[in-house]
């Protein structure tokens, strides 16, 4: 699974996610933007052992801080891409959807 980060905070974001419990993966920044200060990082999760649950909440968590408080978290976009090609964009995903992309992951 790949989890490609847009936004000012993406490198913090992205280390979140790979150092949760259960997780193993690595993440690597893709390209900066200069005019906006504009970071994109690759999360790409190895696997999953537990904390499908865990990930898909701070996902969820993520998207409502960044819509109802803009200033707070610098995240553009989340795109979430899975073993089998299914893509979901993080700001379109309810916490349902979040959890089953993330469960088939799991190794």
């Amino acid at each position: 699974m790949q989890i490609e980060i847009q936004g000012q905070d993406a490198i913090e974001i992205a280390q979140d996610i790979v150092t949760t419990e259960g997780v193993q993966g690595s993440y690597e920044v893709i390209s900066e933007v200069e005019r906006e200060g504009t970071l994109a990082t690759i999360a790409t999760i190895i696997g999953i052992t537990t904390g499908a649950i865990t990930i898909a909440e701070k996902l969820y968590e993520l998207n409502k801080k960044s819509v109802n408080s803009p200033e707070s978290v610098k995240i553009e976009r989340v795109l979430l891409v899975g073993r089998k090609g299914d893509r979901l964009l993080l700001k379109d995903a309810t916490l349902e959807q979040l959890q089953k992309l993330l469960e088939q992951e799991k190794s």
